[in-house]
């Protein structure tokens, strides 16, 4: 058990040191972003491009996930890090590709919309960064007994 605990804490430590801290951070940021255009766009016009605003709101939830499980530590933590940071590159190239596509659909932009161009294509970037420095500090499978 305190090989455990010891292990988790310099899990965390490196994932929380450097540019893992960086990363944290802009994650932290484009959730509140995300979250505050969000819930201004669906508080005030909500009519005018539901699925846009839906779609920002689901961003928001995406990097709030990305962002508390970067910081933590553990194997259930760095999966589900993944899992977000996947679902955020996937969500920027389909809804980029059918924003620049299908203009019509999305009368207002989305967080993703035009590969996050809105936001200096942070978005499309930032789940790179994310996946790369999640590979680069995940740790090794324990050896399995013989």
């Amino acid at each position: 058990m305190a090989e455990e605990t010891r292990a988790a804490t310099e899990d965390r430590a490196v994932r929380r040191s450097g540019p893992g801290r960086v990363l944290i951070a802009v994650y932290g940021v484009f959730a509140l972003a995300a979250g505050a255009r969000a819930g201004v766009q669906i508080g005030t016009n909500f009519h005018e491009a539901p699925v846009a605003y839906v779609l920002s709101a689901f961003a928001a939830v995406v990097y709030i996930v990305a962002t508390v499980t970067l910081a933590r530590s553990g194997r259930t933590s760095h999966r589900i890090a993944v899992t977000s940071c996947s679902i955020e590159l996937i969500g920027v190239i389909a809804i980029g590709t059918y924003s620049l596509t299908d203009k019509a659909a999305f009368p207002d932009a989305t967080v993703w919309s035009g590969y996050g161009s809105g936001y200096g294509y942070v978005p499309l970037v930032l789940p790179m960064l994310g996946l790369l420095w999640l590979w680069r500090t995940r740790r090794p499978a324990p050896a399995a007994d013989s």
